[in-house]
């Protein structure tokens, strides 16, 4: 069996295990802006993405504009499960989606034989989700902003979706670790991919935070393999 994975961009996924297809973290729609306004931080599509169609379930990590985009998901249909952390869970009740469960670190749950786990994520200023998905034999974790949850008990999973790079702002520090989290994630989890997101993807940012804004890669070899992919690009693992 294998796994097929189509990058959105910034942090979207749609992952489709055999019979299971989970989209996560969607901005297929809409301008992206943190308050306090477009001045502070706007990102723009440079094109619209089709609704994906045949989603069994929405899996978001925060609550923060660029994980659970509302202009993004006022466009799937409101039968969709949801699954989100705490924070995102009145945003999206607001829409109308009629079935809708907060998860939080430490929870599992099985929904339509897809088992999650929510693990301790980023603290952006509440601590978000990570998840943990199995479905029949596949199984990857996936965390948006490289945090990782010093609880979880080591695995093997076959694949892990992360940053790749740090982001800095000035007195602040990295707010996105990957560079830094990514020989943690291989020692856990022993994945035979890593894929890389968070940071990618067809869109333009604006506003005075991005200004700011300095990256660091990540330099070191892997014992695994490393993807990455642009907007709309699947990979079969």
């Amino acid at each position: 069996m294998t796994i097929k994975a189509t990058y959105l961009g910034s942090n979207g996924w749609i992952i489709h295990f055999p019979n299971k297809r989970i989209i996560i973290d969607p901005w297929i729609a809409g301008s992206l802006v943190f308050p306090p306004g477009e001045w502070f931080f706007k990102g723009t599509l440079s094109k619209e993405i089709k609704v994906p169609e045949d989603i069994n379930l929405i899996l978001i990590t925060q609550g923060l504009p660029d994980h659970c985009h509302l202009p993004s998901l006022e466009k799937f249909s409101k039968d969709i499960d949801v699954i989100c952390s705490k924070s995102a869970y009145t945003k999206i009740k607001e829409l109308g989606y009629k079935s809708i469960k907060i998860l939080e670190p430490g929870e599992n749950l099985i929904n339509q034989g897809i088992r999650l786990e929510a693990t301790e994520g980023a603290p952006v200023p509440q601590k978000e989700n990570g998840y943990i998905i199995e479905v029949d034999n596949e199984s990857l974790y996936i965390e948006p902003h490289g945090f990782l949850d010093k609880k979880i008990e080591p695995r093997k999973l076959k694949a892990v979706i992360s940053p790749t790079i740090n982001l800095n702002l000035p007195i602040f520090g990295s707010f996105i670790k990957g560079a830094d989290i990514i020989p943690e994630l291989i020692k856990k989890f022993n994945p035979n991919y890593i894929l890389s997101s968070t940071t990618g993807g067809d869109a333009k940012f604006s506003g005075l935070l991005n200004r700011f804004i300095s990256i660091r890669e990540l330099d070191m070899k892997l014992d695994c393999e490393l993807i990455q992919l642009k907007s709309m690009q699947s990979v079969e693992i």
